[in-house]
């Protein structure tokens, strides 16, 4: 049963049923799948994009900075945001994002205004980046809350996939704008689903800890009287709350440079298309996505966080150590490319969600009402950090920019000037003293030489491959030095990936729960008890006159 309301005043009277509850968290999943189609579309044709607007590497970077920025100080923001209800900022943040990147974007007439635009809609993602998983915690009692979360994280997954099969697809037929109003009319399709089909939880109820279906009802006999107070930021501010939060961030650096930089890596390290580097996303998200929700299930069926933490991320270490010496050597095969990313990803899924959905219970222990604030925290730090990573990554991979800029002009002049550079080998010392004269200003004498060693036909050759040799001259050594560096500066990166990942390994030892699955159900059993115990008393007291 729900309220008559508006589009903007959107409660349910009581704790929904399991069909309500649902069609919510699928509306909430479904939303997060199409705002991540639309956040990562540009990086599936970020080449493109590049050239286009005359980008380096380095300022595509900025986009991502700026956008990290906006979407932290939004995250930030988005604790407060209760007032305005969750539902109201998810359904209408993702129509705003949706118009902007149906209409704006692919028209955009400069890099200048395409970064502006990066910052209004990573702004808006920081806020959906809380409330979302909040909606989640909302109709989620704890015993199902990693199977929850783990769909919910689907969401960022599953929109890289959605961009990966759209791009290998339809890339090779249409533009990077077209690719991105493929996203846009996604995002207004199911923003007008959420408009009119997700419901907010009233702040009595979803300001309780709800562990089973028992919690439930004792939450409904309770009544308005025991609502909790709002949450406060001092709530929350706990070692137990910041330091995983922190964790985790770091631990997502590798996931967040292949999401923002897979294009980029495959196509300057080994000279794929855009379209080859979204095929081998098909495995990798496809992977995350089935085995972030398996892990979630087994989490919740043996009632334990941390094992599934640090096991997964134990494994995620190694595959990605191994991944940064072997991806980045020459002449990898595309099947081993892809085992190492599908292995990575999975491990990193056994640890994901049954860490967000202990974290949302160490949260709750300190108090549920400040679930908002301390989801907030959590993405303000995901957010810098990611604003950090796309900062550090051009400066450790300093190797991309020239390849990008030039590395596809110099490849053509190669092939086309080949016939020619075989010439000028052959007579390496007449050329350079060529070359000291305009074409029209050579010394007859000099001309009559060129003329007997060479032969007419051969010198009417190198004359029509000047322009292609000239590129050669100008960027072909620094193109080259990229290209003999690059590997050696991806690695650099991949291990300093490694490195997040051991710096996330011991707050995984904060978050709350047991590691034996034995005492974590003799523990349900208990408060199972209590509850029932609290409720027979309400029982019989409002039986008393």
């Amino acid at each position: 049963m729900t309220r008559t309301f508006p589009l903007w005043k959107r409660e349910f009277d009581h704790y929904p049923a399991d069909g309500p509850r649902f069609r919510n968290l699928a509306i909430v999943v479904l939303a997060t799948i199409s705002l991540y189609f639309m956040i990562y579309v540009t990086s599936a044709v970020a080449v493109s994009v590049m050239q286009h607007f005359g980008m380096s590497f380095g300022y595509f970077a900025v986009v991502a900075i700026i956008g990290g920025v906006a979407g932290a100080m939004a995250a930030l923001a988005a604790g407060a945001l209760d007032r305005w209800g969750r539902a109201n900022t998810v359904a209408y943040g993702l129509l705003l994002v949706s118009l902007v990147t149906t209409f704006v974007v692919p028209v955009v007439p400069n890099k200048e205004l395409f970064l502006l635009l990066s910052a209004v809609m990573g702004f808006v993602e920081g806020l959906m980046l809380v409330a979302s998983p909040a909606m989640v915690r909302d109709f989620s009692p704890q015993l199902g809350r990693a199977t929850a979360m783990g769909l919910w994280n689907t969401g960022p997954v599953v929109g890289s996939l959605v961009v990966a099969l759209v791009a290998s697809l339809t890339l090779s037929s249409s533009s990077w704008q077209q690719e991105i109003r493929y996203a846009g009319i996604t995002g207004i399709v199911v923003s007008v689903i959420a408009i009119i089909g997700l419901r907010d939880l009233p702040a009595r109820i979803r300001n309780q800890v709800i562990v089973s279906a028992q919690d439930r009802a004792l939450v409904e006999a309770r009544g308005a009287a025991e609502s909790p107070e709002p949450g406060r930021w001092r709530t929350v501010l706990r070692l137990d709350v910041v330091l995983p939060a922190a964790g985790i961030a770091f631990n997502l650096l590798f996931y967040l440079t292949m999401v923002g930089n897979s294009a980029v890596f495959f196509s300057t390290m080994h000279g794929w298309s855009e379209q080859q580097a979204s095929s081998v996303n098909n495995w990798v998200w496809t992977s995350q996505a089935l085995s972030m929700i398996v892990m979630g299930i087994l989490s919740d069926r043996l009632r334990v966080r941390k094992p599934f933490i640090v096991a997964g991320t134990i494994a995620a270490m190694c595959c990605t150590a191994v991944f940064a010496v072997v991806a980045t050597s020459p002449g990898v095969t595309y099947p081993v490319v892809v085992f190492l990313l599908v292995a990575i990803s999975v491990s990193g899924s056994v640890s994901y969600a049954p860490w967000l959905a202990g974290f949302t219970e160490n949260i709750e222990r300190h108090g549920a009402a400040a679930t908002a604030v301390g989801l907030a925290i959590w993405g303000w730090t995901t957010r810098v950090i990611t604003a950090l990573a796309a900062i550090a990554i051009p400066l450790v991979v300093t190797g991309v920019t020239p390849l990008v800029e030039h590395g596809k002009q110099v490849a053509e002049a190669q092939l086309r000037a080949a016939p020619a550079q075989a010439i000028v080998a052959q007579h390496p010392a007449l050329f350079e003293e060529l070359s000291r004269y305009p074409a029209t200003s050579i010394p007859p004498d000099l001309a009559a030489r060129a003329a007997a060693e060479v032969g007419p036909t051969d010198l009417g050759t190198v004359a029509q491959a000047a322009p292609d040799l000239a590129i050669l001259t100008e960027f072909g050594p620094e193109v080259a030095r990229a290209s003999s560096e690059l590997p050696r500066q991806w690695e650099l990166w991949f291990w300093i990936c490694v490195a997040g990942q051991l710096l996330f390994l011991p707050t995984a030892f904060l978050i709350r729960g047991r590691w034996s699955p034995r005492r974590a159900r003799a523990d349900l059993a208990e408060h199972e008890r209590e509850v029932s115990r609290e409720l027979n008393a309400l029982a019989q007291h409002s039986k008393q006159p």
